[in-house]
């Protein structure tokens, strides 16, 4: 999957990844590959990524939006590290 991790004036991350977790509105979550399509609006929490070649990657988000979409997956925050 292709992840986009973007901020108002910067974009964090864009690369790609095998697994993402992430905590939305409507709780903890996961996306791996082949996900179905969807939109939820994220809480600030921790996000888990993992790289193509199994590395283990942690983010911290505010609130923010994911949008997965195809192989692709964007992220917008208000901010992010």
């Amino acid at each position: 999957m292709n992840l986009k991790i973007m901020i108002p004036n910067k974009i964090i991350w864009d690369d790609a990844v095998s697994r993402i977790a992430a905590d939305g509105i409507s709780g903890a979550f996961g996306i791996l590959p082949n996900h179905i399509d969807f939109v939820e609006a994220l809480e600030p929490g921790i996000l888990v990524l993992q790289t193509e070649s199994g590395e283990k990657t942690f983010g911290a988000l505010d609130r923010g939006i994911l949008i997965k979409q195809g192989d692709d997956v964007l992220i917008s925050a208000i901010n992010a590290v």
